[in-house]
């Protein structure tokens, strides 16, 4: 226990340049608490002391403003950086050198039950605000943009921006993109120009009529 603590310490220092102390890390860092109150939980939760591990877990939810569920599967050196509003559900997986900003969900669409959550890879990077809803996979080595919704399993490799969320680098090649945002339909303009050419068609029609009658 102890030596996963020093090492969830290390991380901190590995990802936030503002880090200074061991001192100030362990007893400042919201992220740090919450993953450390969540091994706790979880401690009792895999011994099936279920109201124990669920106490533990509500009241870090209290005092770090981030809730992860005691159920959840989390592999080592995960950074939260900043962390309110982080939501991590009862069937989530996450791998190894995981990097979470504040406002992220891990969550169900609410539409199903069982193992309803995402799986994350290793070394996944998800940024502030993002939506990861569903038992979808999250691959290896993945970047996911701020406020990014994702409905979808991503690869390998990958980064994801928008809503929903679209991969725009695959492999290091970014990925052309059919709705391209600087072009967007307008379908007034495309009516008018159906509407002209309608027009344009039966002035040749009435030329005909009028040369034919002549």
């Amino acid at each position: 226990m102890f030596k996963r603590i020093r090492e969830d310490v290390r991380t901190v220092f590995e990802h936030d340049p503002a880090a200074r102390s061991f001192l100030e890390v362990l007893l400042t860092y919201a992220g740090l608490h919450a993953l450390l109150y969540y091994r706790l939980s979880h401690f009792f939760y895999r011994y099936k002391m279920f109201f124990i591990a669920r106490v533990i877990s509500q009241f870090a939810r209290w005092v770090t403003l981030i809730e992860i569920h005691p159920g959840a599967k989390i592999g080592r050196k995960m950074f939260i950086d900043h962390g309110a509003g982080v939501v991590i559900g009862e069937t989530c997986v996450i791998g190894d050198n995981v990097t979470i900003f504040q406002g992220v969900t891990l969550g169900g669409t609410g539409k199903e039950t069982g193992d309803r959550h995402p799986k994350i890879g290793n070394n996944v990077l998800i940024a502030a605000g993002v939506k990861v809803l569903g038992n979808i996979k999250i691959g290896n080595n993945v970047k996911i943009g701020a406020n990014s919704v994702v409905l979808k399993d991503v690869s390998d490799n990958s980064t994801v921006v928008g809503i929903p969320g679209k991969v725009v680098i695959r492999e290091g090649v970014r990925v052309k993109q059919a709705f391209d945002h600087g072009n967007l339909p307008d379908p007034v303009a495309d009516y008018l120009k159906s509407l002209e050419a309608d027009i344009q068609t039966l002035k040749e029609q009435v030329a005909k009529l009028s040369d034919e009658q002549a």
